[in-house]
């Protein structure tokens, strides 16, 4: 009872503290009201000011019945608790002095009490207090029925005035149980130790349980369990360290509050005192107590607590003056973007039934661009040691990052802000849902480079899927396409609307390479892709990440967001911490990073070039990178390290020994930019590897970025999807491949040139991707490629594919066919490595063409297998051929 006594003290002092704050803020509120509307008074006309009060009321009226209405109900229901509290206390403390009297009357029966007028009680409230207290005492839980008293009060203040004097939750917990223990523990006492008469200290219910747990356990058994449910009670229902410090804690907050009030009390009389001084010397009146009203709602807000929550809807808090929030018949009109460098602007109202409408956007401020200086790894204090750790840039220590000014500056790298359009639209958007009887409480704009987000808060008992399915319907109100409807919005209580901007801006990729978020990054593969449609830069760290699906219709941005990942990578990293192996089947989307191909890029030993193209060399590359893998993790197992960061980290510091096989590991980034056509043509032989290293390659520093325009289901298989958690879609034609790439909706809505959603298994993130121009591209890999490079490219592990070394010698070519002169003629003739063809002209059956075609191919006439495809033939001319044959004699 103490600690409970304790703990009530504390709460009612500090609520009502702050109670106290909260009118205070209140006051200064009604005061800036108060100078706004007399402002907006003086310059409004008289016939309009004659008119205006009738048109507010017939428009408010509906909603300020349903708001009175709702307090009047919340109003009766706390005062009936209330009452119910000090009714239950009166008549509990009489039964204390009426019980012997009234005792016997009860137990005759209820009715019959209440009914019969000859029988007549003492009890302060009656006979109806008479039969409560019975209840409670006698047959209920005896004394402790004393403390449902405290949680009635508590549920009607919290009803009635909205004050919070206890924690409800607690409050019910700790009633419940202290009732029943202390029911139990009190006639266990006094009636089966000391056999007293006071049987209603513990109650009807005590008894009872007393008697049963007796027939249990007996008495001293009984004893011992009451005992060590109290202290069991007692030890884990309260926090005590929190307990015996809470005073000192609880007295700074108190001091806290009061001081902010003390502050604001003496701003008030300072201001009265400096308003009758002024009033005497008969100055501009008006004037100065504009003035001082001004001067009294800031010191007061100043002063006050930072963020206050006031209950009434109609009142102002400083949390919505920070965000310029804006009433108009019970829906709030706030546009806002919640980023630290914040632009307002402020749309007039139309009319006198209309409302002014505040705008927040971010304000764009390029800072200054700082190359990165690259020295060794830091250790775990961001230190490089100057001597005596391994420097992997060393044989390239004179290594220039490339400048900022290679970029181009696309756009105004900032919002510009259409006024009548944000107007237009949120009509439009209440319009439309108005049509449909779908209320709205509150609406806010958040402005990005290409979409405006609208996110609303419906009334209550609005079924979310019914503003769902309006999208098309507001779509047609907006006149716009790519309207996407996201319902309900992740972690927030609203809904969004997300409406493309009529004029949409272009994010360069200079603007996100020179913010701070960019400069400042801790990531380990930090890749740049846009902002979002809250105008903040977005980066994402590909390590983590740790493999990249990127899919979506021709002419939406793929190679646009794939020349982003690359140009942030290079602006970054130094050549000796990554190293990028590059498929291009098209062979001309990464033709322009050949120029740095001794800095960054990695190929196998017999390949003439880096960037691969071929379908027989990409297999090889795949299968090259596996051994790779397995190299590295016997490594990382003789080095006793889990991830190539640890690896890398131990062997800077000299932990590892060279002459063992360790070396510094760089990161290496498979990009492959058409996965579709691979699949077309090779099939498993590159699903399979590539299904390899998604699972395995992320710990040993292998992260895949796989691109492709067609999104189905053959490309795009299961067991590529397991292993690609994050996964951008572009726009694409239907709702089916949205579903491919993302396992949801919402892609084929997009409205293209870089709007893309990105999915990292937990919820879509709408981005504008970076743009970055060819030119652009050409500028940085030339800037690279003129400085001293590496003797020659990072070479992967040669890879021999066993099946095609054992038929080749296998193959003598000194047992030839005898048709082998003629079927090489006509191989070379119409050049076509084809068995069919050998078939057809020579009349043989398939095995024994197939037989010429491994001595040709043995021969180095045609090339090997390739699926479905011809063989090539490499000999171009019947002259070349001849000379073959003779060498073959």
């Amino acid at each position: 009872m103490l600690i409970c006594l304790i703990n009530l003290r504390e709460y009612l002092i500090f609520d009502f503290k702050i109670f106290g704050t909260m009118e205070t803020l209140d006051k200064a509120e009604e005061v800036k009201e108060k100078k706004e509307r007399k402002k907006k008074n003086i310059s409004e006309p008289k016939a309009d000011k004659a008119n205006k009060p009738e048109q507010a009321g017939v428009e408010n009226q509906p909603n300020n019945s349903a708001s009175l209405k709702k307090k009047r109900i919340r109003l009766i229901g706390g005062t009936l608790f209330i009452l119910s509290s000090l009714y239950l206390t009166v008549a509990l403390i009489s039964y204390f002095f009426t019980w012997t009297t009234d005792q016997d009357k009860v137990t005759d029966g209820y009715w019959a009490l209440l009914f019969d007028k000859n029988i007549q009680v003492e009890n302060w409230l009656g006979k109806f207090g008479a039969i409560v207290s019975h209840f409670f005492m006698h047959r209920g839980f005896g004394i402790s029925s004393l403390l449902l008293a405290p949680l009635l009060l508590g549920i009607g203040t919290k009803l009635a005035f909205k004050i919070k004097i206890l924690p409800l939750g607690r409050t019910i917990k700790h009633t419940f149980i202290l009732t029943i223990l202390l029911s139990s523990v009190l006639s266990f006492t006094f009636n089966h130790v000391l056999s007293t008469e006071w049987f209603f200290l513990g109650g009807n219910f005590g008894y009872q349980v007393n008697v049963w747990l007796i027939s249990f356990f007996g008495v001293i058994g009984t004893a011992l369990l009451l005992v060590a449910l109290t202290s069991g009670y007692i030890y884990l229902g309260f926090n005590w360290t929190n307990i015996l410090h809470k005073d000192n804690t609880n007295l700074s907050n108190i001091n806290a509050v009061v001081s902010t009030e003390t502050l604001a009390v003496q701003a008030v009389e300072n201001t009265e005192n400096s308003l009758k001084q002024k009033k005497s010397g008969k100055p501009d009146w008006n004037k100065l107590i504009d003035e001082e009203e001004e001067n009294l709602s800031e010191t007061i807000i100043k002063g006050a607590v930072n963020t206050v929550e006031v209950a009434d809807e109609n009142t102002y808090t400083e949390s919505s003056l920070n965000n310029k929030t804006i009433e108009n018949n019970s829906i709030t009109q706030e546009f806002e973007i919640n980023n630290s460098h914040k632009v307002i602007d402020k749309i007039p109202a139309k009319d006198e039934n209309d409302v002014e409408l505040i705008v927040e956007h971010q304000k764009n401020d390029e800072p200054e661009f700082v190359a990165p200086s690259f020295s060794g790894e830091p250790d775990e204090n961001g230190m490089v040691h100057a001597q005596g750790d391994y420097d992997p840039g060393a044989d390239l220590s004179s290594y220039v990052f490339p400048d900022i000014e290679l970029l181009e500056k696309h756009g105004n790298d900032s919002i510009t802000i259409n006024n009548e359009e944000l107007q237009a639209n949120k009509e439009r958007i209440l319009e439309t849902l108005k049509n449909y009887s779908i209320e709205i409480e509150k609406i806010k704009a958040t402005i990005g480079p290409t979409v405006t987000l609208y996110e609303i808060v419906p009334a209550p008992g609005i079924r979310i899927s019914k503003i769902k399915n309006l999208e098309d319907d507001i779509a047609l109100s907006l006149s716009a396409l790519g309207i996407r409807i996201i319902a309900p919005m992740p972690g927030k209580g609203t809904i969004g609307i997300e409406v493309p901007n009529q004029k949409p801006e272009v994010v360069s990729m200079r603007s996100i390479i020179a913010s701070e978020k960019f400069q400042n990054t801790s990531f380990d593969l930090p890749v740049a892709l846009g902002k979002t449609i809250t105008n903040e830069t977005f980066i994402a760290d590909l390590a983590k990440m740790p493999h990249l699906l990127m899919a979506g219709a021709t002419g939406q941005g793929k190679s646009v967001g794939l020349n982003a990942i690359l140009v942030s990578l290079l602006y970054k990293k130094h050549p000796s911490q990554i190293k990028f192996v590059l498929v291009d089947p098209k062979k001309v989307e990464l033709t322009l990073f050949n120029t740095i191909e001794r800095h960054f890029l990695a190929k196998l030993p017999n390949a003439e070039e880096s960037i691969i193209t071929d379908t027989k060399k990409v297999i090889h590359t795949l299968n090259s990178l596996c051994i790779l893998m397995d190299t590295r993790y016997e490594l990382l197992k003789n080095a006793m390290v889990r991830n190539i960061k640890e690896y890398n980290a131990k062997f800077i510091s000299r932990k590892l020994n060279p002459l063992e096989g360790h070396h510094y590991m760089p990161y290496i980034v498979l990009v492959i930019d058409e996965f579709a056509d691979l699949i077309m043509t090779a099939g498993k032989e590159v699903e399979m590897p590539i299904a390899r290293l998604a699972q395995l390659a992320r710990a040993i520093g292998i992260h895949l970025i796989i691109a492709t325009q067609r999104p189905s289901v053959n490309i795009i298989t299961g067991t590529i999807k397991a292993n690609f958690p994050a996964r951008i879609a572009f726009r694409v034609s239907a709702k089916i491949d949205s579903r491919t790439i993302l396992d949801a909706g919402g892609a084929e809505q997009l409205i293209g040139r870089g709007d893309m959603l990105l999915s990292t298994g937990n919820d879509l993130i709408r981005i504008q991707c970076a743009f970055v121009d060819t030119p652009e591209v050409d500028k940085i890999t030339e800037f690279i490629g003129a400085q001293r490079a590496y003797p020659h490219p990072y070479l992967l592990p040669e890879y021999v594919d066993e099946g095609e070394s054992s038929e080749k010698e296998n193959i003598d070519l000194s047992q030839r066919d005898s048709f082998f002169e003629e079927a090489a003629k006509i191989i070379v003739q119409h050049q076509q490595g084809s068995t069919s063809l050998i078939q057809r002209r020579l009349k043989l059956g398939y095995n024994r063409a197939g037989r010429i075609i491994d001595q040709l191919e043995a021969a180095g006439i045609i090339g090997p297998f390739e699926g479905s495809k011809a063989r090539q033939v490499l000999v171009k001319d019947e002259q070349s051929l001849e000379q073959i044959l003779k060498s073959l004699v």
